[in-house]
């Protein structure tokens, strides 16, 4: 068999992402790419990577693997997904060698929703466009344009590291909540004053209709101005559209590049990560902020994944446990302290 993860279970929704496939949008290609950078970041961080090397994004229920090379280092990073190897439970946001023939199941997080399994040296996968990202309504990317299946091979670009696995300290673990913060616009004159006090003031709670590609919500109507058709334009990630029935429409990663529908906020940068990490049936609050409040709180997030990624330190302490010891190769051979004996 070719070497690399065999996929046993493929889990719920679970693609292959990286930073995206950034510039193609005027020709109608979404950008796609790891629904939270901050995310994809740290896990590859934690395996040696560059920061925005393809991962494994999973949601809900994360798959199972195989090892099927002699060595293969894998950190997660997100929602504390239930993660075991060979039966024996793992610490997210911390690196782990796996061995040939070694299982690794990831099962449900207890909160949360999403999270990215990084692999030292990434994956052998050709881009599409400049990137691996998946964008499975177009085929584009990934493996042949799809989620993971059962039987899938990833093939592995480089053996894993030999130096110490890493891992972030819990108190430097991201944590998810609180409101969503936009900056309302660029439609927002197209609602009512009441229109727009209601969508900052009431909750709305995530449905099931939620994938890359946006999610709607459930709540108080929204009313508009003046209808809700516009002349199609742009859509970013975050574009928060209103159809007519009056309850919004978050777009995402894998969306579409243009659209009619008014679109009274955006998202911010900063918050879309913890957008990613909301169930089905949970409910949300949104905040506006002005757009000098949005860049400072994106420098200052900035500035958290930087720390984050600095405060990564070996496994296990400072200390050389035995069993670091024990999985390296210490002797190079073998030498008499006794001086040869003299040729007969």
């Amino acid at each position: 068999m070719p070497e690399g993860l065999h996929v046993i279970a493929p889990g719920v929704s679970a693609t292959l992402q990286d930073g995206g496939r950034p510039g193609y949008l005027r020709y109608g290609i979404s950008g796609s790419g790891a629904m939270d950078p901050d995310l994809l970041a740290l896990a590859n961080g934690l395996v040696g990577n560059p920061l925005d090397a393809a991962v494994i994004e999973m949601a809900m229920v994360g798959p199972t693997l195989v090892c099927e090379t002699e060595v293969c280092r894998v950190a997660l990073a997100g929602a504390p997904f239930a993660m075991s190897l060979n039966g024996r439970a793992l610490d997210p946001f911390t690196a782990h060698d796996l061995r040939r023939g070694d299982r690794l199941i990831l099962g449900a997080p207890r909160e949360g929703l999403r999270a990215c399994l990084a692999v030292a040296g990434g994956f052998a996968v050709a881009p599409m466009l400049g990137s691996v990202a998946t964008h499975t309504r177009t085929r584009l990317g990934g493996l042949d344009g799809n989620p993971l299946a059962a039987g899938d091979l990833l093939p592995l670009a480089a053996p894993a590291p030999r130096d110490r696995p890493l891992t972030l300290p819990p108190a430097h673990r991201p944590t998810f909540g609180g409101p969503i913060r936009v900056v309302l616009g660029p439609q927002a004159d197209g609602f009512t004053n009441e229109g727009l006090r209601t969508f900052l003031s009431e909750p709305y709670t995530l449905t099931a209709r939620a994938d890359r590609m946006g999610c709607h919500l459930d709540g108080p109507p929204i009313a508009h101005a003046d209808g809700f058709n516009i002349v199609s334009d742009g859509i970013v990630n975050g574009s928060i559209q209103v159809p007519g029935h009056g309850r919004p429409l978050i777009l995402l990663a894998d969306r579409h590049t243009t659209g009619g529908y008014p679109k009274i906020a955006t998202v911010i940068s900063a918050d879309l990560g913890r957008l990613a990490q909301v169930r089905p049936g949970e409910t949300i609050r949104f905040a506006a902020v002005a757009v000098a409040e949005a860049q400072a709180i994106a420098r200052a997030a900035r500035r958290s994944l930087d720390a984050r990624l600095a405060a990564l330190v070996p496994a296990g302490g400072g200390a050389l446990d035995s069993a670091f010891l024990l999985s390296c190769n210490l002797v190079g051979g073998v030498v008499s302290a006794r001086a040869p004996d003299p040729a007969p």
